[in-house]
């Protein structure tokens, strides 16, 4: 079958490690479930594995991607939740699992024909909502739902700071916290980028811009280029939730400011089970929807990448292992 690789790792050229080449095809086991993937999409995971940045060497080659959609082995629309987790858990919180694994970190990935999954991993695709939808889904959006719902708890009339308005996990961050009613504020430094978030109910600020009003929850993806803005927008007892940082990951502490005025700081990373289920749920009732810049077919990947890396795109790139045709 057809598939992206990752078969080493440069910091500065991460692209040089990608090669698509056909590998052999996936066999069903017990326990694990067989999906004939029709959509997956990009993560700086990804980009961060080529790079060589949390993930050991001794694991490639690895086939990437961590977000997949497609047909079970009966038929069936399904969705694939990304964390595979220790078979003991007991339905614990899988992303406090010390053993846990993201899609592609131990296991191989979604950027080929077929999948092989725990079959706990998949959940039915609600009506109404596409594969290419339903990709979107597992990291950005649900990292995105647990960064809100669970570690912040927001509720309606809340006012949420989300940094850097283009990428998949902001734009999810602006899109359910509009929806749950929030007052929400979106940085970035494109124009263009903050007139899109403002068609999704945000009110754009020009990154680094004084807001007119200190809010509840800041939710920080981007790092070091943010993290002093994040902080002074932040009222005293507010919590800022951090699931990435893009721009660097050492930052100015201001412990200061931290103790001072009683902030807190939050880590956050992926959602379980249970969240996953719970975001489907919401979107499916309340018509809220991802934002996809662009599909293309998997031998196009490179390009994909490029254009993530670069921050030439809004919300997700999705990409075909095979021709969507196929399965309309």
């Amino acid at each position: 079958m057809f598939a992206a690789v990752a078969i080493s790792q440069n910091p500065t050229d991460p692209m040089s490690g990608l090669v698509l080449r056909d590998v052999p095809a996936k066999l069903a086991r017990p326990g694990w479930a067989l999906v004939r993937v029709v959509s997956s999409s990009l993560n700086m995971h990804d980009l961060w594995t080529l790079r060589g940045v949390g993930h050991p060497p001794e694991e490639l080659p690895r086939i990437l991607g961590c977000d997949a959609a497609g047909y079970d082995a009966v038929g069936n629309r399904v969705v694939v939740y990304p964390v595979i987790a220790s078979s003991d858990r007991g339905g614990g919180d899988e992303t406090h699992d010390p053993q846990r694994a993201l899609l592609s970190e131990k296991t191989d990935g979604a950027f080929a024909e077929s999948l092989l999954v725990p079959a706990r991993n998949l959940l039915p695709i609600p009506d109404g909502i596409s594969f290419d939808e339903a990709a979107c889904l597992p990291v950005a959006w649900g990292t995105a739902y647990r960064m809100l719902f669970t570690q912040a708890g927001i509720k309606a009339g809340d006012r949420v700071l989300v940094q850097g308005a283009g990428g998949g996990v902001a734009s999810a961050a602006i899109k359910l916290a509009v929806t749950a009613g929030a007052v929400v504020y979106a940085t970035s430094r494109s124009a263009a980028k903050l007139e899109l978030a403002e068609s999704w109910g945000a009110r754009g600020i020009e990154s680094g811009g004084r807001l007119p009003e200190k809010v509840d929850v800041v939710i920080e993806t981007v790092g070091e280029a943010t993290w002093s803005h994040s902080l002074k927008c932040l009222r005293p007892g507010g919590t800022v939730v951090i699931a990435g940082a893009t721009s660097g990951m050492n930052p100015p502490a201001d412990l200061g400011r931290i103790f001072y005025l009683q902030q807190r700081i939050l880590g956050s990373t992926g959602c379980t089970r249970s969240e996953f289920v719970a975001l489907l749920r919401m979107i499916t009732a309340t018509g809220v929807r991802p934002v996809i810049d662009r599909a293309m077919p998997l031998a196009e990947i490179h390009k994909g990448f490029e254009l993530m890396a670069d921050g030439d795109v809004v919300g997700k790139v999705i990409v075909h292992p095979t021709d969507p045709k196929e399965h309309t």
